[in-house]
């Protein structure tokens, strides 16, 4: 039978672990209790989407294992210094050179993109704050695989003259999915929105699911868009939800190194007190007060101890104290043979920094490089050190082609399908859509002497 074991907050950085048998054993840590008991959240292996939450009147779909996956993510990319980075770049490698309407077109037997440009469907993007969409659309989608999309639709639909007239983004940490039993994301109905960080009955509101079929059914309505993951039914999980460990090792590395300058992680001095000191004091103590028991005798002895300790530590460390001294005084200890000396040592302990600096260097180097395999972009385009030297030009160059090719399909079709759907509904007899158009980049040695970067500088 495993014994109940439990994590006890003292104070703000400093821990406990009670095990019954063994006893109380007391540490301290740079982080919270309450940062490691939401950040061991991703390691359980329970299937959240198996039973509903209730929130206000309505079942919803919990998404994460305390129906709080986005603000954790938030949480731990806020304290990482690499992984956003990456994601804005992989954001603006997907964008390009930004949004443009299109046709497909079979040419010689090959199937491409005309780009073109129709004043009818730029004139109602223009009504609306679409390149806002685009941008929310694209970092919701490359943080969490999937976006909530609200539409508005007009009143012109009661006469015959529907029209969608705008759509907006709605942050994954503000919406949720309906519960339906079927365990089928095609089966639910609603879309829960409210402040899930703080969600109250009064800020939750329910939007039918958007109809695709129907369009203009529902003055306001609402979709979800995602990758699916695997063995997951409803929400999907971000790509580099494996590389969280890494991240957050990642994370660690600085807090470590601050610790440890700060001289908060070790001890740097090992000081031997005389016993015979000690015995001196509490000797002098019962002279000086006759009437005090022993155990109050105890507590000055204490009190003694601490000051003194307090005195030591204040000159031995800090930045300020170099030069500073302490004196002792040695002593031929009475109760012995007379010729035992009775000293006191203050030796420094060899913390081996150097090694321990190396090897968290070691760590953050590998958790570089894992970090940025997770979030599937390649080192040369996240301006990643990879031993020691940046990748070449050329490097970079084949990354690019090879993410171009097999990196922005999917993400595109999902950002970009409600948006088209929209355009399909507004303008049937148009064969238009939305894409993120990309200039195609050249080695400088396929440019003629002029074209070249170096010539143009």
């Amino acid at each position: 039978m495993k014994e109940n074991i439990n994590f006890v907050e003292i104070s703000k950085e400093k821990r406990a672990i009670i095990m019954p048998k063994e006893g109380i054993f007391t540490f301290d840590t740079g982080i919270s209790l309450h940062q490691y008991q939401t950040n061991s959240v991703f390691y359980a292996r329970k299937n959240f989407e198996l039973m509903p939450q209730s929130v206000g009147k309505y079942k919803i779909i919990p998404f994460g294992q305390n129906n709080d996956l986005p603000e954790v993510i938030r949480e731990i990319m806020e304290n990482n210094n690499l992984a956003p980075g990456i994601l804005n770049r992989e954001i603006g490698l997907l964008m390009g050179d930004g949004p443009q309407l299109y046709e497909l077109k079979f040419i010689d037997g090959k199937l491409e993109r005309e780009y073109l440009y129709d004043a009818e469907v730029w004139n109602w993007l223009s009504e609306w704050n679409f390149r806002r969409f685009v941008e929310m659309a694209c970092v919701e989608y490359k943080y969490m695989n999937g976006i909530f999309v609200r539409q508005t639709r007009n009143k012109g639909a009661r006469i015959g003259k529907g029209k969608i007239q705008e759509l907006e983004v709605v942050p994954n940490k503000n919406a949720r999915l309906e519960w339906t039993d079927s365990q089928r994301l095609e089966d639910v109905e609603g879309i829960i929105t409210g402040n899930f960080d703080n969600i109250t009955a009064q800020n939750i509101v329910r939007y039918n699911i958007f109809d695709t079929k129907n369009p203009m059914y529902g003055k306001i309505t609402m979709s979800y868009h995602n990758t699916y993951t695997f063995a997951y039914n409803f929400y999907s999980l971000p790509s580099y939800y494996g590389a969280l460990r890494w991240i957050m090792l990642n994370s660690d590395v600085p807090q470590i190194l601050k610790y440890m300058n700060e001289n908060s992680i070790t001890a740097a001095y090992h000081i031997h007190i005389p016993e015979g000191y000690w015995k001196d004091k509490k000797q002098k103590l019962e002279r000086q007060f006759p009437e005090k028991r022993d155990d109050e005798i105890e507590t000055i002895l204490d009190k003694i101890q601490e000051d003194l300790c307090a005195k030591i530590k204040e000159v031995l460390s800090g930045k300020k104290n170099a030069g500073k001294f302490i004196t002792t005084v040695d002593f031929i200890d009475p109760f012995g043979d007379g010729k035992t000396v009775q000293s006191w040592k203050i030796e420094p302990i060899d913390q081996k920094i150097k090694d321990f600096v190396e090897m968290q260097k070691t760590i953050a180097e590998q958790s570089n490089s894992a970090t940025t395999s997770g979030m599937n972009l390649h080192p040369s385009l996240s301006s990643i050190v990879v031993n020691g030297k940046l990748a070449s030009g050329s490097e970079m160059l084949y990354a690019f082609k090879l993410y171009l090719a097999t990196d922005t399909t999917i993400p595109e079709e999902v950002i970009f399908e409600n948006l088209n759907q929209c355009i399909k509904a507004n303008f049937p007899n148009k064969k238009l859509k939305m894409g993120f158009y990309h200039s195609i980049v050249k080695s400088e040695d396929s440019l003629t002497s002029s074209a070249r970067m170096k010539n143009n500088i």
